[in-house]
């Protein structure tokens, strides 16, 4: 009997030894638990800051107090970078708030010591030598480890840890982490900087909207009454803002300043035609079109011939297209009601096309003549022609010749005038044609195509 006391004093020594490591280890893994808790919760924290702070310095204000917690660190600076490429101290963290002041003077003037724009010297040597000025500054006493920040590969600051424990060290699992925070620090610049983008571009667009809307509104809102004639018309941009230009002015100048046309009812009215096509598109090419139909409206008022309206406009605009290195073409044109005559003169546009009713064939109109803004000194010529009953003319601009297939072919000059023919042949309207053309060059190109050019036309067709 004296065996089993004996026995048993024994399996409870043992079982002591056996627990004692197992409770030992319990801790040490709820210790870990706690920590890795305490990191998520952080780092959960940081993401949500990040998707929930519209402002960029709210954000960045967390981002060393965070580095500076998941490594158990006694403070955490972030650097960036100032556009004339200094060095800024943007955030700092320090426990310590007696010794903060002193850490932040030192910081900063180890910053102000460096100038270089990002990755204008290699990643690891611009983190030297920032390191070099932080020791200099910050004495022996501070440990110090950093990681760059890096914006879409591109070096943007630097994150930093600081300890005063001597027995800190820089474990794989702290690297890590401070990696993290920089990588959403990144996120963060990154994600402000897109926002700036987003609003550069709302306002461009706006400025964009009001621009088309300008220029629209420039555009006849509708197509002159001229007795004895039909004209339409159709501008179709490229881009919001284009480059194409067209035009009907009443000529008779006396008549108009008594207000004696209304709606041009009058035998004895002439309407120029005008069609322009500005070198390029979009908003460099709608502001001087804007400009050439304020020139040229001017001009009409002198009362010269299509040649001379022409070299008076070309001198009166030459030095400004001569600054935008931007060259203008246009046909300048004057219907007479009463004798069907066009008067005409062509600044190296497209000729526009003569379709004869009673022969049904085609002719061009066309006179020499430079483009507007190339030469102050250019010359053009006059011409005239006798339209009669039913002939059509078509003025258009090269969006519709040099509009391109998906192939790479283009719809080229044949094919324009060979729909042309076949639509005054069977179209019974101007507006008719308009449409024919516009619906023709578009399944050229293809329907879910987008011409790269502004396509204009205006169609003048004598009635019978």
């Amino acid at each position: 009997m004296s065996q089993f006391p004996h026995h048993s004093t024994e399996n409870n020594n043992s079982a002591t030894t056996d627990v004692t490591p197992v409770v030992a280890l319990r801790e040490l893994v709820a210790r870990l638990h706690r920590e890795q808790n305490k990191i998520q919760d952080l780092l959960s924290s940081l993401g949500f800051a990040l998707r929930s702070f519209n402002n960029l310095n709210q954000f960045l204000e967390l981002i060393p107090l965070m580095a500076a917690r998941v490594t158990d660190a006694d403070g955490s600076a972030l650097f960036l970078y100032k556009p004339n490429g200094q060095v800024r101290l943007e955030q700092l963290h320090w426990q310590d708030s007696q010794q903060r002041k002193n850490i932040r003077k030192a910081l900063e003037i180890a910053s102000s010591q460096i100038t270089f724009l990002p990755n204008s010297v290699p990643l690891s040597t611009s983190t030297g030598i920032l390191d070099d000025y932080m020791h200099r500054h910050l004495g022996p006493d501070v440990q110090i480890f950093g990681t760059a920040i890096l914006v879409k590969h591109t070096e943007r600051g630097w994150l930093y840890v600081l300890s005063r424990d001597p027995e800190y060290s820089w474990t794989e699992t702290r690297q890590k982490l401070v990696r993290l925070v920089a990588d959403q620090t990144a996120v963060a610049i990154e994600n402000d900087e897109l926002a700036v983008e987003l609003k550069k571009k709302e306002r461009l667009d706006q400025e964009l909207e009001i621009g088309a809307e300008i220029q629209r509104r420039l555009l006849p809102r509708q197509c002159p009454t001229i007795p004895g004639a039909i004209v339409a018309a159709r501008c179709k941009p490229a881009n919001r803002v284009g480059g194409d230009y067209y035009d009907f002015i009443c000529t008779n100048h006396n008549q108009l300043k008594s207000n004696h046309i209304q709606n041009g009812n009058q035998k004895d009215v002439n309407w120029a035609v005008v069609i322009g096509d500005v070198m390029g598109k979009g908003v460099p090419a709608g502001l001087i079109m804007t400009m050439l139909r304020g020139m040229l409206r001017g001009e009409v008022l002198h009362g010269n011939s299509a040649a001379g309206i022409l070299q008076n406009l070309n001198r009166v605009m030459y030095a400004d297209l001569e600054n935008s290195h931007r060259f203008v073409t246009m046909f300048y044109s004057e219907y007479n009601p009463m004798t069907r005559v066009l008067s005409y003169s062509n600044a190296a546009h497209n000729p526009p096309l003569w379709w004869h009713a009673a022969t049904q064939t085609i002719s061009r109109l066309d006179t020499e003549g430079m483009l507007v803004g190339l030469d102050a000194n250019s010359q053009y010529e006059n011409g005239q022609a006798q339209l009669e009953s039913g002939d059509t003319v078509i003025y258009y601009t090269d969006g519709f010749t040099d509009a391109a297939a998906a192939s790479g072919d283009r719809f080229d000059e044949e094919n324009f005038i060979t729909s042309f023919n076949s639509a005054c042949r069977y179209c019974n309207s101007p507006q008719a044609i308009v449409d024919y053309l516009f619906d023709k060059v578009q399944d050229f190109i293809g329907s879910d195509r987008q011409n790269n050019d502004d396509m204009t036309l205006v169609v003048l067709q004598v009635t019978k």
